[in-house]
């Protein structure tokens, strides 16, 4: 299944898109949270569309996408995790993932606004492969990982380079920014991914294309990423882990190039939708 969270920005209800179509599910009841995947609602779920077959109300295409997730316990993050954006980062390449945490007030949908932070001269894009998890995971082998998940979805890894790393501390200051994690379209469950470990991800800013990757050059893959999270830190259902950004990157740029106010951002991965941010300077409430 495809599962979408679509309408106003705290007031959005749930959906699945069958074929080309959007459906709206919000007569199931539940939204797509910890609970709902902790108690197996992707089961419930299925089941509640085949028995209203021809009975769910379409969602205009035009409607506004929140994240496909309610907004989750934490956003894992997975730094250099692939060596060609290590090299043009000037960073050695990591004997151990590097991780990270986004805040989860960074969590927009995957065509609202980036929002430039006040005092920002430096903010960056990162086409990414996300991870949702579907069960609580603690101390997990890497050969079981895969049975953690619940699904994949598209996320741009919005960083400042300024705060994250000239500003005296850790990463997290430039990568929890308001806007900063635009996700979906869709979450795709595991069965819509032939293979997670070979997909194609690709960003542009302003129609010129600046990433092109592929997931098949992971440094560590995402059953690997899975184990080692958790023996850090106890994953829950709907939790997000954010598996590393492929080489062009504005910092990558020699000089470097980064955001502005009226920039477009346009992303995508294999099998898991597109999304398209415009950027804007902040102003004050």
């Amino acid at each position: 299944m495809k599962l979408i969270r679509w309408g106003l920005a705290g007031q959005e209800k749930t959906g699945v898109i069958l074929g080309d179509t959007w459906f709206d599910t919000s007569a199931f009841g539940e939204d797509y949270n910890e609970r709902f995947f902790e108690t197996d609602g992707l089961q419930r779920l299925e089941d509640f569309v085949k028995q209203n077959e021809g009975k769910l109300p379409e969602v205009p295409q035009d409607t506004r996408l929140g994240a496909p997730v309610e907004r989750p316990s934490k956003i894992v993050c997975i730094g250099l995790n692939y060596a060609d954006h290590a090299r043009e980062t000037n960073a050695p390449i990591p004997p151990e993932p590097v991780i990270f945490m986004k805040s989860t007030t960074s969590l927009t949908g995957p065509n609202d606004d980036i929002v430039i932070p006040r005092d920002s001269v430096k903010t960056d894009w990162e086409v990414e492969l996300a991870v949702v998890i579907g069960k609580k995971a603690s101390y997990v082998e890497e050969g079981d990982a895969l049975d953690y998940v619940a699904g994949y979805v598209l996320h741009n890894d919005v960083s400042e380079r300024e705060f994250q790393l000239e500003r005296n501390g850790t990463w997290d200051k430039g990568k929890g920014c308001d806007t900063f994690a635009p996700l979906g379209p869709f979450l795709a469950t595991q069965d819509e991914v032939a293979d997670v470990n070979n997909l194609r991800l690709w960003l542009t800013v302003n129609g010129q294309k600046m990433q092109d990757g592929n997931t098949s050059n992971f440094i560590f893959n995402v059953a690997f990423v899975i184990a080692y999270v958790s023996r850090f830190m106890t994953l829950l259902p709907g939790d997000v882990i954010s598996t590393g950004t492929p080489a062009g990157v504005g910092l990558g740029f020699k000089p470097p190039v980064y955001l502005k106010p009226g920039d477009v951002v346009e992303l995508g991965i294999d099998g898991l939708g597109t999304s398209r941010q415009e950027v804007k300077a902040y102003v004050k409430n």
